[in-house]
């Protein structure tokens, strides 16, 4: 079965090589530019698992991940935050608002496939 995989992420750079990284791996990926843009697109998108940047404009990582777990039909859906931060205060922040996981950018595209197959089971 193919994973559908709803990237967010400010940087456009990021969000292609997140989806020439992942459909190369036979997932479905859909981008956002930032959380709102996410929540946006999760109106209508019941995605496998999400990768979210932190630093974003108009909504973080944080705020965005915080915003999907109060819906509930996305309430187990496993987030792994993706990005260049890696200080233990933001990785706690992380778990507390309720990320599965954090890996740091640059990613390795097979890592990054595995941890995605290992959270979504």
């Amino acid at each position: 079965m193919s994973l559908n995989i709803l990237a967010v992420d400010d940087s456009r750079t990021m969000r292609d090589m997140l989806r020439i990284s992942l459909t190369g791996a036979g997932m479905n990926v859909t981008t956002a530019e930032d959380g709102i843009h996410g929540l946006e697109l999760l109106e209508a998108l019941q995605p496998d698992a999400i990768i979210s940047d932190v630093n974003m404009p108009r909504m973080d990582g944080f705020g965005f991940i915080e915003a999907v777990r109060r819906i509930d039909r996305l309430r187990a859906i496993p987030i792994l935050m993706l990005t260049t931060e890696s200080a233990p205060e933001l990785k706690a922040r992380s778990r507390n608002a309720g990320a599965t996981g954090w890996i740091v950018k640059p990613f390795d595209p097979q890592k990054l496939v595995a941890a995605l197959r290992q959270v979504t089971g």
